[in-house]
């Protein structure tokens, strides 16, 4: 029998292509929505409804599946979401809920992948951050996400915990309150202007199927287990530069307006990770780079 997978927020921008990739894997998918219905995702045996503030309900989920992998996506990811106490409640007590209904299974999980954010490191802009870089939060999404990982803390010695921190990434059907499929929506649409914040910040970009290869990989990798992990492209990109390759690619210009309401006080400079952890144990990282990545979007 194939073993079982659970996938919070597997309708996602994220679980819709973690979900067929594990399919393709071999595993029975499994995914939790927020929500009463959805469109179909690609790769998931069934999608089950429920609220991971509700702790029961989570319980029950996690009881009738009895998974042997769990990829824990679910979250409000979008840093300026409306209801920060929506925020804090998704991303701490729903992680604190999920991880309680796996550690009351009589048969526990292999590995449990928790996604955090490379957000937690804050306004650090010199060198490349590994994984022994210090949490400086600066945004209550960044706070959301250390606090999260310290919840997965409290249960490393009963379940299999794996924490993943994700720089930004981008692809193929991410929203466009997102920077780069912002970006990418005004080139397809070929728009002559877009309002953007800081030219200067600069971002290690990374693409969604490369993190989700990684994803994977660390599921199957038991040296894994007990461990954090970037995952990153390793180079940092400014946006000014961003713009300047969308429009190299596309052949359309756009002109920018800087609009003061998107440059946070709180603005992360720069971000720029190191691969170097996650690689010495999975193997190089199979990250496509910028251009192709941008390309690809822009395709679609």
């Amino acid at each position: 029998m194939a073993k079982r997978i659970l996938i919070t927020g597997a309708t996602g921008f994220t679980g819709r292509y973690l979900a067929p990739k594990l399919a393709e894997a071999g595993y029975e998918v499994h995914g939790t929505i927020h929500g009463a219905s959805s469109p179909p995702v690609s790769g998931v045996s069934r999608l089950h409804s429920v609220d991971l503030e509700d702790a029961a309900a989570i319980n029950r989920v996690v009881s009738n599946v009895s998974p042997h992998k769990v990829a824990h996506l679910a979250a409000i990811s979008f840093v300026d979401h409306a209801d920060v106490g929506e925020m804090y409640r998704s991303n701490i007590l729903g992680t604190r809920n999920l991880l309680q209904a796996l550690a009351n299974l009589q048969f526990l999980p292999e590995a449990v992948l928790v996604a955090s954010s490379a957000n937690i490191y804050g306004n650090a802009t010199e060198g490349t951050l590994d994984e022994s870089v210090p949490p400086a939060p600066v945004n209550d999404y960044a706070v959301t996400k250390v606090a999260a990982e310290l919840v997965a803390g409290l249960y490393r010695k009963r379940l299999p915990v794996i924490i993943a921190r994700p720089f930004n990434y981008t692809g193929r059907g991410q929203s466009e309150r997102f920077l780069v499929a912002k970006i990418i929506a005004h080139s397809r649409r070929r728009e002559p202007e877009i309002e953007l914040g800081n030219l200067a910040v600069a971002r290690d970009f990374s693409d969604v199927r490369g993190v989700v290869d990684a994803y994977c990989r660390l599921l199957d990798c038991p040296a894994a287990i007990g461990e954090t992990f970037n995952i990153c492209s390793g180079r940092a990109t400014a946006l000014r530069e961003l713009v300047a390759l969308v429009e190299q690619i596309s052949g359309h210009r756009l002109k920018i307006r800087t609009n003061r309401r998107l440059v946070r006080t709180d603005e992360v400079a720069t971000l720029c990770g190191s691969p170097r952890g996650l690689e010495q144990v999975i193997g190089p990282l199979l990250m496509p780079p910028l251009e192709e990545t941008l390309r690809w979007m822009l395709e679609s």
